[in-house]
């Protein structure tokens, strides 16, 4: 399977999904003019992933911030990341950033998934 990454700019999150090294991480701010063709090859690869994932899969979210498109579409790669076996999303957020922390926990609710929250000092 290959390997999918993005780089960071100043509107797109950084998007590493490396199922042999067993890094998936999203990180930086997610504001793209466009989310859902920003994300439609991360929700593709996810999809193919779920066919044939590692036995244990810790999918980072490190999200300075986040417009209203991005956040349906992080909910869409949540629902998505349901089909996996073994998942877990490591959500990060800074101690004083209450905003990313609230939204977080309101993922956490609408998925059944195992959810760690990790704060950024």
């Amino acid at each position: 399977m290959k390997n999918l990454f993005l780089e960071e700019t100043q509107d797109t999150p950084r998007v590493t999904l490396n199922k042999s090294d067993q890094v998936f991480e999203i990180s930086g701010r997610s504001l793209p003019e466009d989310a859902v063709e920003f994300y439609s090859p991360v929700l593709d690869w996810i999809h193919e992933y779920s066919q044939e994932p590692n036995p244990a899969t810790d999918f980072a979210f490190k999200l300075e911030y986040f417009n209203t498109a991005s956040s349906k579409l992080i909910l869409d790669m949540m629902m998505a990341l349901k089909d996996v076996k073994g998942v877990k999303i490591l959500w990060y957020f800074y101690e004083d950033d209450e905003s990313i922390d609230d939204a977080g926990k309101e993922y956490a609710e609408q998925v059944n998934i195992p959810f760690e929250f990790k704060t950024i000092h």
